[in-house]
This record gives structure tokens, sequence and C-alpha cells, in this order.
């Protein structure tokens, strides 16, 4: 099939947030037709799109219809309707991520299992229905509580430190992690077609911001050891190969203080920690999301120039129709590129957009990138 003629191949995505949008701007370089389903009106999608569709991303028969229209089916988000879309692999669309991957993805308590059943190395953990179930697991303080379903950016988790104080946890079944001493938190992002290869985008450092708990700034490359490198490859590799993933996959991990690497959690999408790839490598993390799902070669992921993200995020207090401040001031500075992300309405710590710093040097994009959070904000 030749997908780069008009009217050749329709491919639909579920979600038309950022993620989708950054998407469609890969897909307009290779005269793609895009279709989304989205249940907000106003998503950032809507118009760039080539059709939008609203609808719940959760409902058997929304999915289903609009997945019927489709060729190649794809998401931006996890949380979609399973059932529709094992119906509609079975009817014979191509669905990647593949319906049974993005099924245990969905359970945090799955994707834990996951990784014990196939040697990939991650933090301790144990499985609980309930709050009550907890205090069996006194001697093993501290824990991070992570909701088994439903959590999303930061949300449905929260850090147990005292046995005798359970107010904050979650009363719903959820997995206990242990407490990892880490000294960094990195990411890899592996692509794979359905032909089998895979390609790796170069590590990545996550800071994150305690208060919002999304991340604050990302480093490419990451400061790693060679050997330290190689394993997170290596690893991020056996993810992809177990799951015989069809797409991207962003591997999250932890560098303990003893030199370990262990995978925190996965996502079967492109992904905030790959956004510097759109300046900052010869191929971008979503443009290579298209490449794989349509099983085409996949291009080189190279750095072109060490780059930092920083994340746009709603000023704290702030509700209401969006204000960007210094705007005009970060424009002035060479190496400055913004993004945002269509969003009418801004609230603390949102996602509005994101600003990557690309320079000679990491020292001199890091200087940059700090000054960029100083100076540009999002008020309402």
């Amino acid at each position: 099939m030749n997908f780069f003629e008009p009217d050749k191949l329709k491919i639909g995505i579920l979600g038309g947030g950022q993620l989708g949008r950054m998407i469609l701007q890969a897909a307009a370089n290779y005269n793609l037709f895009i279709k989304i389903l989205d249940p907000d009106e106003n998503a950032p999608c809507k118009h760039i799109a080539n059709e939008f569709k609203k609808g719940k991303l959760t409902d058997f028969d929304t999915v289903y219809k609009f997945g019927k229209d489709c060729d190649v089916i794809t998401i931006e988000i996890e949380h979609v309707n399973i059932e529709a879309l094992k119906k509609l692999e079975k009817e014979g669309k191509k669905v990647f991520p593949q319906p049974h991957i993005l099924e245990m993805i969905q359970d945090k308590g799955n994707q834990k299992m996951f990784y014990q059943r196939n040697d990939i190395p991650s933090p301790d953990f144990f499985l609980v229905e309930n709050k009550s179930q907890i205090n069996k697991f006194n001697d093993y303080f501290p824990f991070f509580q992570k909701l088994r379903t439903g959590g999303y950016d930061g949300k449905g988790v929260v850090k147990l430190s005292d046995p005798n104080d359970l107010s904050k946890a979650f009363d719903a079944p959820s997995v206990l992690e242990r407490l990892v001493d880490f000294e960094k938190e990195i990411s890899v992002i592996i692509a794979r077609n359905e032909s089998g290869e895979t390609k790796c985008f170069p590590v990545v450092e996550c800071a994150f911001s305690e208060e919002a708990n999304l991340v604050e700034f990302l480093f490419s490359p990451a400061i790693l050891k060679k050997t330290q490198e190689k394993e997170a490859y290596k690893i991020a590799e056996l993810v992809a190969e177990k799951m015989q993933i069809v797409g991207l996959l962003a591997v999250e991990m932890f560098v303990t203080k003893d030199g370990k690497i262990l995978v925190n959690e996965v996502a079967p999408r492109p992904h905030n920690s790959g956004h510097q790839t759109i300046e900052g490598n010869v191929t971008s993390q979503f443009e290579q999301h298209l490449r794989a799902i349509l099983n085409l070669p996949l291009g080189a992921t190279d750095i072109t120039r060490p780059s930092v993200m920083v994340n746009m995020l709603g000023e704290k207090g702030f509700e209401g129709d969006a204000k960007y401040q210094g705007i005009n001031e970060v424009l002035k500075w060479d190496g400055v590129h913004v993004h945002m992300y269509g969003k009418k309405t801004t609230k603390s710590f949102r996602k509005m957009g994101h600003v990557t710093v690309t320079a000679n040097t990491l020292e001199e994009a890091v200087k940059y990138a700090k000054k960029v959070k100083d100076t540009l904000k999002v008020v309402a």
C-alpha cells in the first residue's frame, strides 16, 4: 500500500492531546491522513487533524465505530477501551500497540508481574486489594502506593512513610512498591516495527518537580557511565522483545546509588521524555512512532545537539484562560524552541507546552533552560 498518497490509508489515533498534536505535525511531512477521537471538543488536535470525532475513549461502541473506518489504529493515551480494540484486531485492523499490551499496561500490578516473570530488574513490590491489607507489610516500609488502574501523570501515586499513618493511603487495589535509593531517573525510548527492527533513542535524564510530581527538566544526553548506558539499552531491548510491541515504548528507569538499573514504569506510546527529539535528534520520536506502526524503516536516532527540555506547566493557583508571560523574552535567546499545546485554559501544573533548548554543550543548554523556567510563566 502506498501510504503517502491521499485517501490511500487512514490512521486513527485514540486521544487528541498534545502527543497526538505532535504526531500530526510529523504526519504532515509524509502526507498521511490522520483521524482523531477525543472526548474534549476543544482538544489540541481538533483544528489540525484531517478528521476529528468527539467521543469517549473508554466506550466500546464509540471506539469500535471509530476504528472500523481506519486502516491502522494507534493511541496517545493508554486509558482506552481494550475490548473494542481486540475486536478490531480480530477483524483484520492493524492496532498498535497491540491490545494485549495495552491491557497489561493499564494495570500496574500486571505490569509488575510481567517484569517479574521475564527477569526484568524492577523494585520489589507487594499487591494489596484495599487499605487494610497494607498493615501486613509494616516491616517493609517505606513504599510508594500506586493504584493498579486509573493513575496517570503522577496521579494515583502516594508515598507511605509511616505504617502508623495511612491517612493518605488509597483504599483500592494497589501496588506497594518499595522505595529505591536512587541517584537519578533516566528514560530510554525504543521503537520496534512489525518486521522486528528496533532502535533506541539515546538515554536521557529526568529531573522531577516534587510538588507537581511531573518532569521539570529533561537532559539529553544523560550523564552515565558507559556500562550503565549499555545496561539501560539492554533492558529496554529486553522489555520490547518480551512484549513484541509494535510502535514506541518509553522505559523509565532508576539508577540506584550502587549503580544498578531498575525499571520503574513503561509507556507504549510517544512520551514526555522524548519531546527533545524534535530539535535534538536526527529523527523525532513522533516520526519514529509513525514509521514503526506503518512498518517503515526506522530513522536514525543520533543526537544532533545537546538539549534540555523544560515542561511548561500552569502556574500554581491560576485557573482560567491561559496567558503566557515572558514569551517575547525567551524567544530572543538562541537555541530556544517553544511548543504550545493549544490548550485554551490553564490550571495548577497542567501541561501547557514545552520548551527545548539546544546548544553546543549540555552545560550551556542547562543554563538557558533554567532561565526559561524562571522567565516563561503560564497564568490566567
